[in-house]
């Protein structure tokens, strides 16, 4: 019997992680199963009903000051890291990174962000991202010289910009609230 696939298939790849360790090779295809679920609590997690539109938790933590932004924060880092180890190309990251700077400017506006957070899903946004890259087969070879460099220094990056977001929703907060 034989089946049919649509669309390229991802070549396998050795999980760097585990290269050069003795033992059966990891090969990786994607997204772990762990980001690809954080995903799905963060923005797919209930289907609307009468509707084919999800949400999931992104938009109600956010609704909580500091630890919304804290929670998303966590979470865009689990995301790039995945899309570090799976080799996507450094351009790639900036758009993940650009993803979720407009996530954090929209978050903070009370309210009206969380509103915009449910139709915006930068996590899930990012996730497919990095699975139409690695399925068109743009990745960035292991031995390029200064990958890790530069891709650690964009995810640094990305993640010192979403910390300024926080830490400025939070000043903004204490200033409303006549603490600073």
């Amino acid at each position: 019997m034989t089946s049919s696939r649509s669309g390229p298939v991802p070549d396998p790849v050795p999980d760097p992680v585990t290269a050069g360790r003795s033992g059966p090779a990891v090969m990786r295809t994607g997204p772990s199963p762990v980001t690809s679920g954080l995903a799905r609590v963060m923005d797919d997690l209930v289907r609307v009903p009468g509707t084919r539109y999800r949400v999931g938790l992104d938009p109600v933590i956010g609704l909580v000051p500091i630890v919304g932004d804290a929670v998303g924060t966590v979470v865009a880092a689990a995301v790039l890291a995945e899309a570090v180890r799976n080799r996507v190309p450094v351009h790639i990251l900036f758009l993940m990174g650009w993803n979720y700077l407009v996530d954090a400017v929209l978050g903070v506006i009370p309210f009206v962000g969380d509103v915009a957070d449910v139709a915006h899903k930068a996590t899930s946004k990012n996730l497919r991202l990095v699975d139409r890259t690695i399925a068109e087969g743009r990745r960035v070879d292991t031995d390029a010289r200064g990958y890790l460099l530069r891709a650690v220094g964009a995810v640094g990056l990305m993640l010192l910009l979403l910390l300024g977001m926080a830490g400025l929703a939070l000043w903004g907060l204490l200033r409303v609230i006549g603490l600073f």
